[in-house]
């Protein structure tokens, strides 16, 4: 996914909301736009270079939107539209060989109570995909997600109604560094979607992992990285006599 060449160069300062930061770009105070309603306490550090996208419109109360961050050691995208698009550009691509039997994609197709972001058909029959935006890395594994999100463990609910109607279901997690090594859940940020997540692999739902490439000029998919997930109590175990703690359970 080209980002194309006129990103602008500017200097982290301050989240003023879920969609909203403030930066220095050339010595000036500028609001600009997140598209991410996750945490992302590790990227939003103060004096952290940022390169943004100019998005003018009469319209629009910003004239940027976050592109990447700047860790020192690296990039990272902080766009969570951008996973959709190179999930597309992967398929269209046929750099996904699990999907090859599946050369119709349709976008944002509704399935019980969720709009999940793919419907694949071809011979096969169809397939559900949804894909999630990951920017959390620790000790080389990627987290999701890094603040409770109930539309994650609704999207995954949705799947393994998909998959009990005799469709294909897959979840796709899209982490948007190129230091991750493996995936997981982030069970501390949320025990519910940890919970629904190994619930619907459990059911037959697939999961797959990417890290991404990115340049400052480029993001794309790469690698699959494995999936470790540690085995989690159900809720109900976690009150009942005897039952290890969560620190215990997760290992």
């Amino acid at each position: 996914m080209d980002l194309g060449p006129d990103l602008v160069e500017g200097v982290f300062i301050e989240r003023l909301n879920r969609f909203a930061a403030m930066v220095e770009i050339n010595g000036k105070r500028e609001m600009i736009h997140v598209a991410n309603s996750g945490r992302m306490r590790e990227l939003f550090v103060p004096g952290y270079r940022l390169l943004l996208k100019p998005r003018p419109g009469e319209h629009r109360k910003t004239k940027y939107d976050l592109a990447l961050v700047d860790m020192g050691f690296g990039l990272a995208s902080a766009d969570a539209r951008l996973p959709n698009a190179l999930v597309r550009e992967a398929l269209d691509g046929g750099r996904l060989p699990q999907f090859a039997d599946y050369p119709h994609v349709r976008p944002e197709s509704t399935f019980g109570d969720s709009r999940l972001d793919f419907l694949l058909e071809g011979p096969a029959g169809k397939c559900y995909l949804e894909t999630k935006s990951v920017t959390l890395v620790v000790n080389g594994v990627g987290l999701f997600p890094d603040a409770p999100t109930s539309r994650g463990v609704k999207h995954l609910k949705s799947l393994e109604l998909a998959l009990a109607a005799g469709h294909r279901a897959a979840a796709i997690f899209v982490i948007q560094r190129n230091d991750a090594q493996s995936f997981s859940t982030s069970d501390d940020s949320d025990p519910e979607f940890a919970l629904a997540l190994r619930h619907a692999m459990a059911a037959g739902v697939e999961a797959y992992a990417y890290r991404c490439r990115l340049t400052e000029r480029q993001v794309e998919l790469a690698e699959e990285l494995p999936i470790r997930l540690a085995p989690l109590p159900h809720p109900d175990e976690l009150d009942s006599p005897g039952a290890p703690d969560a620190a215990d359970a997760r290992g």
